[in-house]
Order: structure tokens, then sequence, then C-alpha cells
């Protein structure tokens, strides 16, 4: 009987020539996942590796094949087979032990056994059958275009082959407006790159426009670009370039221009064959639908990062239920995220409101502006808007300040704040806090106002730049912003919609080996973290309805200050309609404003001016209906209640830990659940200790409580433990025994193992103590690597030739480290 590799070099890789495979279009062993990040120390679940999968010319994936032995049946590998075959959603799979095959056909639903494989062509035809029946016949299918990428550089993940393949087919096939659902951060410019580049070499498409609404992630995506080169172009204010094949601009450039004469109507509507809309979930308060109202003839493919919510359902009505969604959920699961963990915490007025009559009583200090209406009771969702309270935010950046200590302060922060305002006290209480650091711009604001915000965003966003360490805003980080490094996202700010949360932690989920980054926190004041839900499955909305004609009812009206009553010029007015259907204009020098083009039917009017407070009103247009709007002026911070001298503690703290098998647990919870796990596999204190002795013991005892995401160190972080060993930890919420340093450990070891240490000669005993010096640092597993003897102070003397000869030899090394470690456990 051959065994699995024999069996597929003997018998599978014959029978796979034999039917036209050639070893160009085979991939063997291949992850296609990464596996679960388990740890801080980028350790991870075992990803998932088809054993084949078979490609076609264009490099997509096409089949997958399951090997066994010769001792199995070929039925025996199947069920894993179609798990493969549906992650990279291709047609066929098949099962073989050499001699028979078992193909399952998605196509059909039916399994049926073969003698020999099909041949590539045989599968191309029955795929493009399948997928793009009533397509027709073009000279070149965009599927079979080669992706693009230089050697050695990056390649299409499992999931964005499957986002690209699943564009371009509802294409082919018809479809004029699609939607893709991909988390932050899992590469969505790079998927629109791939689908661009496969329509246009294949000239299926000539000419194409990318829509975002930030600069940045214009310039974002025409860097992604660079491979088309010269055919490239930016759209700005006052420059429509005629003659490129690739175009870059934002909605307010392609928007600017009188009326009749805006800059895209300088195209003829037939100009673009397809419009990219990045971020689309951002835009149902701006003019993107008009833009595509004219572009009507082009597909339309919005892109955006967030599942179907209450607060983007007009999205999902225009464009439609996504071709494919990858959620954040399954990118880490996959291993292509960092998981995260929740530090909640809340003050005593955050929870229960912040009365005037006990601030009184405490001997507050108020400043009240004369135009300022003092509330009886004021909640979390007034602080710092209405009313300043100093003496919260000191509280809260106090704890802060102590869980970055424990974390380490260096690592990257964003913490994001009510306003700018509040943005610049919390950036001056951390600066404060971690003065010491001796770093000038250890704690900056970065807010759109900043003179220098791109340099500052710049550098810390860089790596390789030591400052700035936390970032305090208000919302210019939410989309877009990759900031690999960030540790940490801190939440001073309610949230509400669901999509700005997502956006938030978005900015977290980043995996950066260069700065050690393998997870994030979460660190929520506001409980923000109530937003988490399943990406998987998401609420059941009910999709909106497209609003339907006639639109021939127009009103008029005037904008005016609240205060001064005098008229308000260049105020924007936007009148929402339906999903992403807007009529948009702006008041004249005397404040009035005129709406054409409405439905009979209620719409949503939205009023816009710097310096003063937006306005938001449902009205029902009528003939000849006219309004006069009032705007307040927003309230500058010596027009806002401020108040000083509150008791202000934490009241509430907690942390919620995920688990590998999805589970949400708090504090409490998990210290229980770990306790379980370690008693599953070490029932007494004696048995823990003798695992602990050993290092291949010891390791495989870890690992398999990592892959149920029980973690020493976090345990220990729950317990106000930091410096424990990690095996006191588990011994202590196992068996009850008390808690030990590392430091009292080596002293113990000093104290009760003198005679150990002496039995060595003065070299020797040096290396020994280098090694309980860094086992007091770093712990028990710093010290069992090989690789210990590669840095400092070993690094010098080398191993074969300095360490291990000191001992007479390497079996004599390796039995004095374990007597090390015994002696660190024994008693």
């Amino acid at each position: 009987m051959l065994n699995e590799a024999d069996t597929r070099a003997k018998l599978i890789d014959p029978k796979l020539h034999e039917s036209g495979w050639c070893e160009e279009f085979i991939r063997r062993d291949m992850p296609i996942t990464f596996g679960r990040l388990i740890d801080e120390q980028g350790n991870r679940k075992a990803g998932k590796k088809p054993d084949y999968i078979l490609l076609h010319s264009s490099g997509c994936p096409i089949a997958v094949v399951e090997a066994k032995d010769e001792a199995h049946s070929a039925l025996d590998g199947i069920q894993q087979a179609k798990s493969y075959a549906m992650d990279l959603d291709v047609l066929f799979a098949y099962s073989t032990n050499g001699h028979g095959i078992e193909e399952f056909d998605f196509s059909t639903n039916l399994q049926r056994s073969l003698d020999r494989f099909p041949s590539p062509d045989e599968l191309w035809q029955r795929y493009t059958a399948y997928k793009l029946k009533g397509a027709g016949v073009r000279p070149v299918n965009p599927l079979e275009v080669q992706y693009y990428y230089l050697p050695g550089g990056r390649k299409p993940r499992y999931f964005q082959e499957v986002a690209i393949k699943r564009v371009i087919e509802e294409i082919l096939k018809g479809k004029r407006r699609l939607l893709l659902t991909m988390a932050t951060g899992t590469g969505k410019t790079f998927v629109a790159f791939q689908i661009v580049w496969k329509l246009v070499k294949s000239g299926y498409f000539k000419r194409v426009l990318y829509l975002a609404d930030r600069l940045f992630l214009r310039d974002q995506a025409y860097n992604e670009f660079s491979a088309f080169g010269y055919a490239r172009a930016i759209i700005e204010e006052g420059k429509a370039p005629p003659t490129r094949d690739i175009y870059f601009s934002i909605y307010q450039s392609m928007y600017s221009g009188e009326e009749g004469n805006r800059l895209y109507q300088q195209y003829s509507p037939d100009f673009f064959d397809l419009i990219i809309i990045d971020e689309c979930h951002r835009s149902g308060y701006g003019t993107w639908k008009q833009i595509l109202d004219y572009f009507s003839s082009a597909v339309h493919l919005g892109m955006t990062a967030t599942p179907k919510r209450d607060d983007n359902i007009d999205t999902y009505a225009y464009f439609g239920e996504p071709v494919y969604s990858y959620s954040m959920g399954r990118a880490i699961e996959d291993g292509f995220l960092a998981p995260f963990q929740i530090f909640r915490a809340f003050t005593n007025i955050d929870r229960h409101g912040l009365r005037i009559k006990d601030a009184l009583y405490q001997g507050a200090q108020f400043y009240i502006p004369e135009e300022a209406d003092l509330k009886e009771i004021y909640t979390l969702e007034d602080f710092e808007r209405e009313i300043v309270l100093p003496d919260r935010t000191a509280r809260i950046c106090e704890h802060l300040a102590n869980l970055l200590r424990t974390f380490g302060p260096k690592q990257k922060t964003m913490v994001f704040c009510v306003n700018m305002e509040h943005a610049a006290m919390v950036a001056k209480e951390l600066q404060n806090h971690f003065a010491y650091l001796s770093y000038p711009d250890y704690a900056v604001r970065i807010v759109s106002e900043e003179p220098e915000v791109r340099e500052l965003y710049e550098r810390f966003r860089d790596s390789d730049k030591p400052t700035p360490v936390v970032a305090t805003t208000v919302d210019l980080l939410t989309t877009g912003v990759d900031v690999p490094s960030v540790h940490n996202i801190v939440l001073i700010k309610p949230i509400a919609s669901k999509v700005v949360f997502k956006q938030i932690i978005g900015r977290g989920s980043r995996i950066d080996p260069n700065t050690n980054k393998y997870f994030f926190r979460i660190i929520d004041y506001v409980n923000a973290t109530r937003l988490l839900d399943d990406w998987d499955y998401p609420e059941m909305v009910e999709p909106s309805k497209m609003i339907e004609g006639p639109f021939d009812i127009s009103i008029s009206g005037l904008v005016v200050n609240a205060e001064s009553q005098t008229p308000l010029d260049n105020v924007k007015v936007v009148a929402q309609i339906g999903p992403n259907m807007q009529r948009n204009t702006r008041t004249g020098n005397d404040g009035r404003f005129t709406l054409t083009d409405l439905p009979h039917s209620s719409i949503t009017l939205h009023i816009t001016e710097t310096g003063f407070r937006s306005k938001q009103m449902t009205i029902t247009p009528s003939p000849g209906l006219y309004l006069v709007i009032e705007l307040k002026p927003e309230a500058s911070v010596e027009k806002k209640i401020v108040l000083k001298g509150i008791q202000v503690y934490i009241a509430q703290e907690t942390r919620i830990v995920f688990t590998s098998d999805g589970r949400t647990l708090s504090e409490a919870e998990y210290i229980e659940y770990s306790r379980n796990g370690v008693v599953q596999r070490a029932a007494s204190l004696k048995d823990l200790r003798e695992i602990w002795s050993s290092t291949d013991k010891r390791n495989k005892f870890l690992q398999a409580l990592y892959g149920q995401s029980i973690f020493p160190n976090l345990i220990a972080s729950l317990l106000k433990h930091p410096d424990a060993d990690a095996f006191d930890i588990l011994a202590h919420i196992a068996f009850d025994v008390p808690i030990f340093t590392r430091e009292e450990r080596v002293s113990a070891f000093k104290n009760l193992h003198g005679d150990f240490l002496n039995t060595f000669d003065p070299q020797c005993q040096q290396v020994l103590l280098a090694l309980l010096d860094k086992y007091r640092v770093g712990g028990i597993e710093e010290i069992s690597k090989p690789e210990v003897f590669r840095i400092p102070p070993f690094d010098k003397m080398g191993f074969l030739g300095g360490v291990a000869k000191l001992f007479g030899g390497i079996e004599n090394l390796r039995n004095a480290l374990d007597a090390l470690q015994k002696g660190l456990y024994s008693g």
C-alpha cells in the first residue's frame, strides 16, 4: 500500500498529466488561508491547504482535488474537497486514491465516479456553459485574461479571486449595477484594479471612471492602478482630460461648475463603460447619484466595507445585494485580519447621567453663557457638545494612560473624540501623562483644520517613526486610512451608527509583523461595542423601494441666521428624495433657494453651512410651498456650559474576550472558561508542574490552550499580575495556589539551588545566570528556544564553538537547561 505522498507522486500526478493538466496549471499544497492568529506572538491555527488546485490558463482556480492514500476509498475525501471548492467558488471538486476518482459538480449538485480527470478545456466549457449562460460569445473573454502582477509581487488571495470573478461574470451576463462588500483591510482597491485590468485588456471595456469622496482615496486608487501608466488621468476642478482610458476623481470635483455645465457634463453621457464608486455607503448625502444618472449607460460598481444596515440601506437599494461579501469575522478566521480584545469602562456620570443639583451639592463651578439653557440632567450624548466636563476628560485620560502603560506606552493608538476641542483636550492630557518619555509630540490632534495635518498623519502611519504615538481625532481616520501598526482604538465619542463604528474599528484590523502587531484592542468608554454583531449573519433588513415619479413640483425658501435674522448666502440645501436620489442647490446672496423636480411624496431636507448647526426636516412638497429656515450659530467653546469640580470615577470596568469557537465572555466567564481548559489537560498541580518542566510537553500544552483562545498573559492582565510567571497564573486559576512573580522564582532558585550552580565553572555559571535574567524579563519561553543564544550576551560567544563548548557539548548544555527549568518550578 502506498502512503499519501507516494500515491500522489506515482498515481495521481500521472492521471492529471494524462488528462492534459500541465505543471503550470497545478498548485500543490498551496495555503489559501493563513489560519487565525491565536496569540500576541503571531502564532496561528492551521490554515486551509488543498492538496491540489487546478487552474485555468488565466490563473483562476477551476477545480480542487483531495488526495487519499491507497488504503482509503476514493469517496473519503469528497466532503473536504467540496468544502475547499466552496471557499474558492469553483464548480468541480474531486477526491481520489489514485485509482478511483469521485467528482462533485456544483452546477448539477451530482456526484459521479470517473476513471479519468476531465481535461482543462472540458472543465472550462462546462464552467462557461453554466456561469455565462446567455452571455453571448466574445473574441476575448475577460475571465481568460491573466492577472497583472510583477514577479514576486502581490497576487490575489482566494477571496479576492472570487470577488474578481463574480463581478466579471455578472457584467458579462449584462448586469448594470453591482456591489462588492468587503471588510476594511481586505484589498477592495486591489480587487478593483484586477477587474479593470481584465476588462480593459480584453477590449470588453475602453474607459473607466474611479470615483471617491476624498482626495487620499482617489490618490490611493491612482497609485494602485500604476500598471496602466500614462493611460491614467486625474479629473480635477477645471481639468477634464479627454484622451485617457482610466480616470480618477472625487465627487466634489466632478460636480464643480455651474448648473448645466458641471465638470462631469464635459464628457458625453456614453463616455465611460464602467464607473467604480469607492466607499459608496458614505455617499448617500453626496452628489454621486446625479453623476451616475448622467452616465446611466455605464456599468456602476459600488464598493463598501459595511454589510447592510439601517443607516446604509439606500446603498443596497440602489446597487442590489452584493455579488460577493467577505466579512471581517471571516477575514479574522482566515488569518488575514487581526483579532481584537474589548476593554470597556464607564464613569459614574456616563452610566447615570449628570444631575445639575448633584453637581451644585458637590460645590462644582459653572460657566453658563447668557444664551444657554441649563437642563436638569445631561447624558452621555450631551457631554462635550452642550456641556464641557474637564474632570470627566481628565479621569478618562488617566484611566487610559494606565492601560497604555500596561500594554506598552509606545504602541500606536487612535482616540476618537466628540469634536476638535475635545480632541485637543485629550491630546493635552495624554501628552502630559507621558511627558517622562521625552517626546514633545507623543500625543497630537489630527483633524482637518490642523495646518500640518498631512505631515502629522504620514508620521503617525509610518511604523519606522517613533512618534506621534497617540492620534486624537474626530472622524478624519474613519475611512480609507491605512495605519497597520495601530494597536489601540479608543472611543470617547458616542456612536449610534453601525456603519461608522465598523469603519472605525477597521482602522485597527491590519496585521503588521514589522511592529509585532498581531491583534488590536477596542477601548470603549461610551458603550459603542454594543454595535458589534456577526458579519456572517447580518441583520435582515427589508430593501427600500426606489421612489418613482412624477417629479414635477418646485418649492422655494429662505435661510436666515436664527439670532440676527439676516439672510445666509451659499448655504447648501439637499433634498433627499429616496435611496441615493437627491436634489441639490445653494442659497443666493439674498438667502433664497429653489428646489425643482421634486416628487409628491415626503422628502428630507438637509441644510448645512460652516459655522452653523446643520438642520434636518421632513416635508411633503406641494406647489407654491415656501419655507423659512433658521440656522443657529454653532456654539463656540466660550458659549458652551463649562462645569468643573465634580466627582468622576470609573464605575464599571470589564474586558471581553472572543474565544476560538466564537463565544463572547466577560472577565469572570473567561477565567472560568480558562480554568476548565487547564484542568482538562492537567488534572492536578503535580501534572501541571510535570508538563511545565519539559519544553516539549509545555509547548504542546500551550499550543492546545492557544487553540482555545486561552492566553496566560491575558489572564495575568485580568488578574492584575502582569509580572507573574505563566505557570503560576494557570496554577492559580486551576488549583487556587498563590501567584509568584518571575522575580520571586529567580530569587528562590538562587537560594534553593545554589549547589546546582556551584557544580559549574564560573563561565558556565554566568551563562545560567544570564538565562535567569532573560527568564525574569520574558518568561520561560524566552529561554527555551535555541534562538536565545543568537542574542546578547550569547551572540558573540557562538553556539557550537562557544556556549555549547563551555558546557562540554550540546548534550551537556541541554541537560543543564532542563535542570534549570525543573529547578525554577520544583517545590
